[in-house]
């Protein structure tokens, strides 16, 4: 990997029917913070968790923010790409397909960032938690792509109405979008897994 990349981890397929994970953590997590969760919703996965590379007090992020929820869209742009460039490299490297993002809170917002910036590097996305990353986002052909964005109704950090604005934005640019309130705050439930689980095993079919 080049200078440019990033510290991860990565476990190779173990069925080769199962599509491969972006694990894109929160804040303050790292490259081995969702690899249970990668394995709980799709045994099978190769596995690709890339640890941020902003730092905001000592925690580890994907890009950096003025204060909670207003973010520096300029740095989302930058890292946005970069993230992209790591994909690419990792797919050659590993003899990847291109994979799904799985993306919690920060994690989740570099994804739709990248969806909307570099929609090739990614075959779809689980959103978990997301909020818009850009406020004047580029046009954008998601035609197709299938995306599950999770919200939870008492989330403190994503107001209701910023995750349907992103449901919207990405279903404008025609995506195949299904969003979900769940009875839950900012952090993941027991049906985030169930409904991320069984959206994987409809994408591995769709795609098989």
């Amino acid at each position: 990997m080049t200078e440019s990349s990033f510290i991860h981890r990565f476990e190779p397929a173990r069925d080769a029917g199962s599509p491969p994970l972006l694990l894109l953590h929160g804040t303050g997590g790292d490259e081995n913070d969702l690899l249970g969760l990668g394995k709980m919703i799709s045994p099978g996965s190769a596995l690709l968790s890339p640890r941020g590379r902003v730092l905001e007090h000592g925690m580890p992020r994907f890009f950096r923010r003025l204060t909670e929820g207003v973010f520096d869209e300029d740095d989302v742009r930058r890292r946005a790409l970069e993230l992209g460039d790591f994909v690419a490299e990792a797919r050659q490297r590993y003899g990847l397909a291109a994979p799904v993002a799985v993306g919690f809170s920060n994690g989740a917002n570099i994804a739709a960032a990248l969806l909307l910036l570099k929609p090739d590097a990614l075959a779809g996305a689980i959103l978990l938690r997301a909020m818009v990353p850009l406020s004047d986002p580029p046009k954008v052909n998601l035609a197709g792509k299938p995306i599950l964005l999770l919200s939870g109704q008492a989330d403190p950090i994503v107001p209701a109405s910023n995750s349907a604005r992103l449901a919207s934005l990405l279903s404008e640019a025609g995506a195949q979008v299904g969003h979900k309130v769940l009875p839950a705050g900012h952090q993941l439930s027991q049906a985030d897994l169930t409904l991320a689980r069984d959206w994987i095993g409809k994408f591995a079919a769709e795609v098989a």
